[in-house]
């Protein structure tokens, strides 16, 4: 279960960094990027040395069962190796050179020794197989303090009109504020409790505020509060429900309200022949300017290898992110608006938990354009910015898309089959939407809903509406998603080019039942 945190929110400001800051600014990035990668070997080096005890196997082989026992064993490994967020905290005092120390202060490296130890421990816990070092290509693009009274930090001054700047050592760097702007507004009202830069890097290399590379610079605001709601996403509503999410598509069943099943982000179109024409100019490109580093056969050598980029390959790289970049903006802004959509109808939401990193292996394609992973993060924020609640339910417990209400048993059927249709003769239902009617109607703590016949009564014709309205669109001739169940129907005497395909299930006709007791045609 996730509650509501809105105890801190962010603003960002953009800088306006001179070619003279830009070079120091550069330096400072590039000494937080040394000290990272060392306080990164050595809890490496210590989690190696851990793992090489004769302790730690057998404390891998304590039962699971024996929790107590099992993290006693583990926490001793730990003390022994000072394998932990405050040791590597203390290991900065010698980490952080003459040179080093006089870019980086104490607090700055204390939050570049946890981002390590964080690395690392995923490793140990065996979330992550290994961990990145930053090469030069690839940097430190974003650092931050801990507090605002020190080290890196943000001052307003009202002799400059009201404005901003933050400071970094003797760098005193001034922010864009648009006081205009009711969020700016609303976030200086706000206690600040530290500062972040952030690096990027913008469309063009000669757009305005760009530095020689191509970068970015803005300053993020960590403020204490709650963030900033648009008048129109004020009003939030009280229902409660039901969203059961796939790797393209959202089936959402309130208790009351109207129910729907959406394809995520449907707008969304890339261009996949323009990006596969970049891809492989960037690769021809590369080929010419390295030929040393291929073999006979064209493929790339083993070892550690030398790319040299000429401006052409930088430029072309350059437009391949941008398309990425404008691709990922239009989705976070759908994911937005569906978020805001489902938070106006309730704030009281029940999910599955999901393994989204195993739908990557399956659904690879489909999960890089939808990105469900993303909009459940997204979504956590808006309900907890509006103080609701989102309860996550482990799927191996509930198992509700193999549950029926009306026998109350569990029928174990294919991913292929979208329709729940039982042997007791109920159904057919569509597989999403009778989940997600089910997750409505699932107290927490329990793993089996509490659904009568009088409350599917009530939801059947709502859901039945939804496949209705679907059915329609496909045989309009729109695209639907094949998880959805929902096929076009061929008119009389159309050609069949192709092999013929099963059509839909349809719901039952209802007949009519007159007081006498005889049954009607309906109509």
């Amino acid at each position: 279960m996730k509650r509501a945190r809105d105890t801190d929110f962010l603003l960002e400001l953009p800088l306006q960094v001179d070619w003279s800051q830009e070079r120091q600014v550069r330096a400072h990035l590039e000494a937080a990027r040394c000290l990272y990668n060392a306080l990164l070997d050595e809890a490496m080096k210590r989690l190696r040395g851990m793992r090489n005890d004769p302790a730690w196997a057998q404390a891998c082989a304590i039962p699971r069962s024996k929790k107590q026992e099992r993290a006693q064993a583990f926490s001793t490994l730990r003390k022994k190796y000072r394998f932990s967020e405050y040791e590597m905290h203390e290991y900065t005092k010698q980490a952080r050179v003459s040179w080093i120390a006089d870019h980086i202060d104490s607090t700055m490296a204390q939050t570049l020794a946890t981002r390590a130890y964080q690395a690392a421990n995923r490793v140990c816990v065996g979330k992550a197989k290994r961990v990145r070092f930053r090469s030069k290509g690839r940097g430190i693009d974003s650092v931050e303090g801990k507090r605002n009274d020190t080290g890196m930090h943000f001052v307003l001054d009202p002799n400059a009109g009201d404005g901003g700047f933050l400071i970094w050592n003797a760098e005193v760097i001034p922010a864009i504020i648009d006081w205009l702007d009711p969020v700016v507004q609303h976030g200086m009202r706000h206690r600040m409790k530290y500062v972040r830069l952030v690096r990027r890097k913008a469309s063009s290399p000669q757009a305005q505020g760009t530095d020689k590379d191509g970068n970015r610079y803005y300053v993020q605001l960590v403020l204490e509060g709650r963030a900033f709601v648009k008048p129109r996403h004020e009003e939030v509503g009280k229902d409660i429900i039901g969203l059961d999410i796939g790797p393209s598509t959202l089936a959402m069943v309130p208790r009351e309200g109207k129910a729907d099943l959406v394809t995520f982000c449907e707008e969304v179109a890339p261009d996949t022949r323009k990006k596969r024409r970049l891809q492989r100019k960037m690769d021809r490109q590369r080929r010419a300017n390295n030929p040393e580093n291929y073999d006979e056969k064209g493929r790339v050598k083993k070892g550690r290898l030398r790319w040299k980029e000429s401006k052409r390959y930088k430029a072309t790289r350059r437009q391949h992110a941008n398309t990425e970049r404008k691709l990922a903006a239009h989705r976070k802004s759908l994911h937005g608006n569906l978020a805001h959509r489902i938070a106006q109808i309730g704030t009281t939401i029940t999910l599955e938990k999901t393994s989204f990193k195993a739908w990557q292996k399956q659904y690879g394609r489909s999960i890089g354009l939808r990105a469900p992973g993303v909009f459940i993060v997204h979504l956590t924020r808006i309900v907890a910015k509006t103080g609701g609640t989102l309860y996550e339910v482990p799927a191996s417990s509930t198992k509700l898309s193999q549950y029926c209400h009306q026998c109350r048993q569990y029928h174990k059927k294919p991913l292929s089959q979208r329709w729940h249709k039982c042997p007791c003769s109920f159904g057919p239902v569509q597989r999403d939407l009778y989940s997600a009617f089910l997750l409505a109607y699932l107290e927490p703590e329990q793993t089996i809903p509490s659904v009568n016949q009088h409350v599917w009564e009530g939801a059947e014709p709502r859901l039945r509406a939804v496949m209705e309205d679907l059915q329609q669109r496909a045989n309009e001739g729109q695209h639907l998603p094949r998880s959805m169940g929902v096929v076009a129907r061929r008119k009389s005497g159309a050609a069949r080019a192709r092999a013929r395909r099963l059509e839909s299930p349809a719901y039952p006709r209802q007949e009519l039942v007159s007081p006498s007791g005889e049954i009607g045609n309906g109509g």
